[in-house]
């Protein structure tokens, strides 16, 4: 168990992907801190998943781009698991709608800043002063972000570039604390994310010109996280690792 306890807070951590993650590193020995914003049901699921495995978790409710629920989120997993935080994952975020520049008005443009870039930098901000030596930050990019995202998805694909940026930055500022920052930039893994803005007939192109002929699995991201959360990763950091079967090389 190669995160045996350690205290690692999951954003978006009750579904799909961050579901993964959260029980991937409770299975590995942390105990869990699972942020939900409106998927109480899911969360709960999430939390009966991980005492499955003998794992031990809390699950918050909060939007993560309100300073108020950050605040909250953290001085919860604090009065679980004492004043310290080892492990953040920044999961929460989403694509909203697919829209084209035509279609964009300011205000969706600056909501998906928010909701992937800013809510990414206020948890980072309120996490870091509880990380000790060799804490861990993994954030989520995207394919999007390498390549600006497919039809309709540009304010998506910004935005997750940006993290990627974010990252590298993170990564030079608080390497002197023996602090490492790295992100994932999942390309098409099978989730509800893609159920609702993917056609099938894409995904199925999509999945046919990776070189490994399919989509990916939550399960394979949350395996990477894991490795990125531990010290099996010591001297990895302002990495931003693709995860996607071998559809795009950076």
């Amino acid at each position: 168990m190669n995160l045996k306890d350690k205290v690692a807070i999951v954003s978006g951590g009750a579904r799909d992907i961050g579901r993964a993650v959260s029980v991937k590193l409770a299975t590995e020995g942390a105990k869990v801190v699972v942020n939900y914003f409106s998927s109480e049901k899911q969360a709960e699921e999430t939390l009966a998943a991980i005492e499955a495995v003998g794992g031990e978790a809390i699950v918050v409710a909060g939007d993560m781009t309100k300073q108020a629920d950050v605040d909250r989120l953290v001085a919860e997993a604090n009065a679980a698991y004492g004043d310290f935080v080892d492990i953040l994952v920044n999961v929460a975020g989403g694509l909203v709608a697919r829209k084209t520049l035509e279609e964009m008005d300011v205000d969706f443009f600056e909501n998906l800043m928010k909701l992937n870039l800013t809510s990414t930098f206020m948890l980072t901000k309120a996490v870091v002063p509880l990380m000790g030596d060799g804490g861990s930050i993994i954030n989520f990019s995207s394919q999007a972000g390498r390549d600006g995202g497919g039809p309709g998805a540009s304010a998506y694909a910004t935005s997750k570039g940006a993290v990627m940026t974010w990252t590298r930055a993170m990564a030079k500022e608080l390497g002197s604390r023996n602090i490492r920052v790295n992100a994932l930039c999942p390309g098409m893994i099978s989730t509800v994310f893609h159920d609702t803005f993917t056609k099938d007939a894409v995904r199925a192109n999509v999945a046919n010109a990776t070189a490994l002929k399919r989509e990916g699995y939550a399960a394979e991201v949350a395996d990477a996280v894991a490795y990125l959360a531990s010290s099996e990763s010591s001297f990895l950091t302002g990495v931003n690792l693709d995860i996607n079967g071998g559809l795009y090389y950076s």
